[in-house]
């Protein structure tokens, strides 16, 4: 297989992104679904996003709390759970989607806080910011942007939240030497997404179509994170897998036993 270049996986991750933005109706991968494999992955937009949502932790509370349309995608966990945001702070979400984390962020900072979510699909922006102004919350923006070049400014962030989106970037040392700029100092960092446990095999690693968008082939070893954080400047770095992700994460791709080579973590670190 020819090896892509990141412009090449940004663009694929980009139209899947695309298509799954303007569905207006949450489809059905049953009998008849054009979907590869019916395959439905972290990424991706399963029948149910409520009950997969609670799976991972999110609160009946929280996934009444935002408005219709805002969760497009279940993810791999519950940034809300691990960030320990406080009322006043800035919070940055990677890879905002509709505005589903960034919603539940800004009922945690209150009004004097505010919610930044970035983006790099021009409809996903959109929608978001549709369902800031149906759901009334004045505390929060969206802004277009790879998150390897946030159009965000240096040192004005207290927590960075992202739910399982770092994987899909194909230069992820450059991700977190942009967390880092952007946080100020103290400012930290909690993350939910994908780590390996074993080296992925060649039929999955190289199935792009399938799987990079699908938030599976992009993912990398808790060690060579832990050293990028570190080399990006991080510190009290923290990735803590978590093994009952294994009960939904074989239901991604079926009959692939990808449980035995990818799990959910909890991603942590703080700025010096």
């Amino acid at each position: 297989m020819t090896k892509l270049t990141n412009d090449q996986i940004r663009q694929n991750v980009r139209g899947r992104y695309q298509q799954i933005a303007v569905q207006q109706v949450e489809p059905s991968y049953s009998e008849g679904s054009t979907h590869t494999n019916n395959t439905i992955s972290c990424c991706d937009t399963p029948t149910d996003f409520n009950t997969i949502s609670a799976q991972l932790g999110y609160s009946n509370d929280e996934l009444s709390a935002v408005p219709e349309g805002a969760n497009l995608g279940p993810g791999c966990g519950n940034p809300q759970a691990i960030a320990d945001m406080q009322l006043g702070e800035v919070v940055l979400d990677l890879g905002s989607g509709g505005g589903f984390d960034c919603f539940l962020a800004s009922r945690q900072v209150g009004d004097t806080g505010h919610v930044l979510g970035v983006d790099m699909t021009p409809e996903m922006v959109s929608r978001a910011r549709n369902n800031a102004i149906k759901g009334e919350f004045t505390n929060t923006e969206f802004r277009l942007g790879e998150i390897e070049y946030l159009p965000v400014a240096d040192n004005t962030v207290n927590v960075i939240i992202s739910n399982c989106v770092i994987n899909l970037s194909p230069d992820k040392q450059q991700v977190f030497r942009e967390a880092y700029r952007v946080l100020q100092p103290g400012g930290r960092l909690a993350i939910s997404d994908i780590v390996t446990t074993a080296e992925l095999p060649p039929e999955i690693k190289n199935d792009m179509n399938l799987l990079y968008s699908g938030c599976i082939s992009g993912a990398s070893s808790i060690d060579l994170l832990s050293a990028m954080l570190e080399q990006s400047g991080f510190s009290d770095i923290s990735i803590e897998p978590k093994d009952e992700s294994l009960s939904f994460i074989k239901d991604w791709v079926p009959g692939s036993n990808i449980e035995n080579y990818i799990v959910s973590a909890i991603i942590k670190a703080t700025k010096k």
